[in-house]
């Protein structure tokens, strides 16, 4: 929770455009210390987690990383907006499938916004098509899994597509590369600039989808973290 607290307030400065010298001074602590703290070195006591979470408007569950919410506030999949028109009977009643789609689709709705405000047909290209087999990979691995489907629904045969299929997610990635670097011919700092972001202007332009966002990161990274232990 410690490494959370650090990250979290060093990025709270960051993308309201403070030094750590301002932000001290409004703390009233020393720039000394306040490095320590967003270094980890030191730990604060819970009365400085309550000025800052007051300093930058959030709670202090978020500094603390327990909730991806600047607000604090802890989602249940009822207070997730529904994106498809055919609601969620597909889903038999289960809670489980239905809360991860909504992450999954409100998430791509923000996604989707940024990449139409840079005006670059190579980079939505690029990610959509890395998306693109990103679901079909699942979607075989789940359709192979039974025996009873008829397996020539698939033109890429059964030892190839694995593989062909990593081969064609890494070129997509190269694309997505490419075309922020400026090689898919689009002018790269307008483009760019369409992409800035902070937690606080994603939550206030997309007030409905951003706590889903936030969410969809942070499982993300717990599920990354896993693999680091």
């Amino acid at each position: 929770m410690a490494v959370e607290f650090n990250r979290i307030i060093t990025l709270l400065r960051k993308e309201r455009g403070l030094t750590q010298k301002q932000a001290a001074q409004d703390l009233g602590i020393s720039q000394a210390q306040l490095s320590h703290y967003e270094k980890g070195i030191r730990e604060c006591g819970l009365e400085f987690v309550v000025q800052v979470a007051n300093y930058y408007g959030v709670s202090c569950d978020y500094l603390l990383g327990r909730s991806a919410e600047r607000s604090g506030q802890t989602i249940t999949v009822d207070q997730l907006p529904d994106t498809a028109a055919h609601g969620d009977s597909v889903y038999r009643g289960s809670v489980l499938p239905v809360m991860y789609k909504k992450l999954i689709e409100n998430s791509l709705d923000i996604l989707f916004d940024r990449l139409a405000a840079c005006k670059d047909k190579g980079l939505v290209a690029a990610v959509s098509n890395y998306l693109m087999l990103a679901v079909y990979r699942v979607f075989r691995q789940l359709y192979q899994a039974s025996p009873k489907n008829v397996a020539s629904m698939f033109r890429i045969s059964r030892a190839r597509w694995q593989s062909d299929t990593d081969a064609a997610m890494h070129v997509a990635e190269a694309d997505l590369q490419a075309a922020l670097a400026g090689e898919s011919g689009a002018e790269v700092p307008r483009a760019v600039a369409a992409l800035d972001m902070t937690t606080a202007g994603l939550t206030a332009d997309y007030p409905r989808h951003a706590t889903s966002l936030m969410n969809l990161i942070k499982n993300s990274e717990e599920t990354v973290r896993e693999l680091q232990r």
